[in-house]
Formats: C-alpha cells, structure tokens, sequence
C-alpha cells in the first residue's frame, strides 16, 4: 500500500515538472489554440462528470458528480468565452467609406 503511494506521488512530482517546462516554453503565438485544445479536454471532464451524476440514488459520488458538472460546465463556457475573446483582437476591422 505505502509503495503504491510513493510511486504515485513521484509520478506526480515529475508530471508537475514536465508541465511547467512545457507550458513556459510555448510561444505567446500558440497559447490561443492550445488553450482551445485545453477546453475540449475540459468537455471531456464533462462527458465523465455526467455519468458520476447519473444513478437515480443519491449518494456522496452523485452529488460531487453534480458539482463537477456544475464546475466543468462553467470551465468549458468560461474557456470558450475567453478564446473567442481573444480571436477577436485578431480581426481585421474594415472601415465603411461614407
């Protein structure tokens, strides 16, 4: 059991690591597309939260299920508003001649 433990806790130490020297190495140019990548994912964390939430009984699982639909939805709706927020200042507007 403790070694189960320790084994997961290093894979999370390095998977941290990874990350941030992954992350600090984008280009400011792909942040806008990964980050849409990073809220299907997010949608996926939905799909998965609707079925923790789903059994008729109501039980402990069902209702963190019901939070993590909750908060995956706002994340996937907050993540999208933000991208195509972004998008938008890469928009050529073009001016009507009167």
């Amino acid at each position: 059991m403790e070694t189960s433990i320790i084994v997961a806790l290093y894979v999370f130490v390095l998977a941290v690591f990874i990350g941030f020297e992954v992350i600090t190495k984008v280009p400011p140019i792909l942040h806008t597309p990964l980050m849409s990548g990073a809220n299907a994912i997010s949608g996926i964390t939905l799909i998965g939260a609707i079925i923790v939430a789903g059994p008729d009984n109501v039980t402990a699982s069902t209702t963190l299920g019901l939070i993590a639909v909750i908060l995956a939805t706002i994340n996937v709706v907050g993540g999208f508003m933000v991208t195509d927020r972004m998008l938008k200042m890469f928009r050529r507007t073009s001016k009507r001649s009167e």
